[in-house]
C-alpha cells in the first residue's frame, strides 16, 4: 500500500512538472511572438521615417506615434509561435499612450499536457500572453519646427542626432530610433 501510494506522488509530481514546461514552452512562444511583433513593426517604423523625410514634416511624425498602422506585425507573430511549436490565438495592437504601441500575442501550444494521474490534462493546452513594446528613443529638440534643413533629434541616452533630409546618414539604424521591450502584462 506504501509503494502503490510513493508511486501515485511520484506520478503526480511528474505530472505537475509536465504541465509546468507546458506552460515555459506558451510563455517562451509569447514572448518571442510579441517581441518579433514589435521589431517587424520597428523595421516598418524606420522605413515609414526615411520615406517621409522628404515631406514637409521630415518623419517627425514617427517619432511622436503618428505613423502608419503595422502592416506585418501579427503576422509575423504567428510566424514566430508557430517556430515555437504553439499557435498565435490572439495579436492585439495599442497605440499609446504617447508615441508607444504594445502588442499583445496570446500564445497557445500546440500539444497538450498529455495523460497523465491527473484526471483531464489530456487535452489540456498550455496558454500565456506576453507585451511587447516599441517606443521612440529620440524626439524632436525644443523648439525644433519642421522645414526642409537638418533637424536635431534628442535621444534617452542623452545623444544627439542630426537628421538631413536631403543626406541622410547611411549608418542610421531603426535601433538607433526606436526601442523593443517586453513589458508586464495585465495577468
Amino acid at each position: 500500500m506504501a509503494v502503490a501510494g510513493l508511486l501515485f506522488v511520484a506520478l503526480a509530481v511528474f505530472a505537475v512538472g509536465m504541465a509546468g514546461a507546458a506552460r515555459n514552452g506558451a510563455r517562451s512562444a509569447a514572448d518571442a511572438s510579441a517581441l518579433a511583433a514589435a521589431q517587424s513593426y520597428r523595421d516598418e517604423a524606420f522605413a515609414g521615417f526615411l520615406r517621409d523625410l522628404g515631406t514637409a514634416d521630415a518623419g517627425r511624425r514617427w517619432l511622436t506615434g503618428l505613423g502608419d498602422p503595422p502592416r506585418a506585425a501579427c503576422s509575423e507573430a504567428a510566424r514566430l509561435a508557430g517556430s515555437n511549436d504553439a499557435d498565435d490565438e490572439r495579436c492585439r495592437i495599442t497605440a499609446g499612450p504617447g508615441p508607444a504601441t504594445s502588442f499583445e500575442v496570446t500564445a497557445r501550444t500546440r500539444r497538450a499536457v498529455g495523460a497523465s494521474v491527473v484526471p483531464g490534462t489530456e487535452d489540456v493546452h498550455a496558454r500565456a500572453t506576453a507585451r511587447a513594446v516599441l517606443e521612440p528613443r529620440c524626439r524632436p529638440g525644443p523648439g525644433d519646427v519642421p522645414h526642409a534643413g537638418p533637424f536635431l533629434l534628442e535621444c534617452d541616452d542623452g545623444r544627439e542626432l542630426t537628421v538631413d533630409p536631403g543626406h541622410p546618414d547611411p549608418l542610421l539604424d531603426a535601433k538607433d530610433l526606436f526601442a523593443v521591450r517586453l513589458a508586464a502584462t495585465d495577468q
